[in-house]
């Protein structure tokens, strides 16, 4: 998907720094400390225009969230969802999934969010996709033990790779559906992508794992 340049993003994330945290690694080990309780913290992985991750701070104001996005184009529309959804309890940050080790302490992360990631189906690709085994040892250390994943998407090649993937690290599935607006799931908030391939009629895939205790 081509992204819109917006000349005026960087303007627009510093006047709302409250929201969209600038230089994140300052907060390395010290979130509770930033969202001044000791509430589990959770994080969406590509947190997109931000549906999602505003609607989970609704739903859970005993839960603090923090959105990763690394498109600045996109970001600021996640802004704009925050805002208006007036919650206090959800932060964004403008930074690539690489550095989360750079950003987040070992054990300081309850749990992971991946919704609709990017599948890269070309094998070559294969280490971009959020499920690799490389952004998995990631996941690993900033989560506590036994801290869970959960994972969304339309992608039908996608979602097996990630099965296959979990299964190789030794991560226990402990959720799976392969039609989960069929299946129903109470509480499940939608992102964009999942409004509008479920209005044609896809299925949607979705599974939990839990990392080691």
């Amino acid at each position: 998907m081509r992204m819109r340049h917006k000349p005026w993003a960087d303007d627009y994330l510093a006047e709302n720094a409250h929201i969209a945290l600038a230089n994140p690694e300052q907060y390395k080990g010290k979130w509770h400390e930033l969202f001044g309780n000791d509430h589990p913290i959770h994080i969406e992985v590509g947190t997109g225009k931000g549906s999602f991750i505003a609607g989970m701070g609704k739903l859970h104001p005993d839960i603090n969230y923090i959105g990763i996005e690394l498109f600045k184009s996109v970001i600021v529309t996640a802004v704009d969802k925050i805002k208006e959804t007036d919650v206090e309890n959800v932060k964004l940050l403008n930074i690539n999934a690489e550095t989360l080790t750079d950003v987040f302490a070992e054990n300081e992360i309850d749990r992971v969010y991946l919704n609709f990631s990017d599948p890269w189906p070309k094998a070559r690709h294969e280490k971009r996709r959020l499920t690799f085994k490389a952004f998995l040892e990631r996941y690993e250390h900033i989560l506590r033990p036994g801290g869970e994943l959960h994972f969304k998407t339309d992608n039908r090649g996608l979602f097996e790779y990630s099965l296959k993937s979990f299964s190789a690290y030794g991560l226990l599935l402990t959720y799976v559906s392969l039609d989960l607006h069929k299946d129903g799931l109470e509480g499940n908030v939608m992102t964009e992508y999942e409004e509008k391939f479920s209005s044609m009629g896809q299925p949607i895939y979705r599974s939990e794992v839990k990392f080691p205790e």
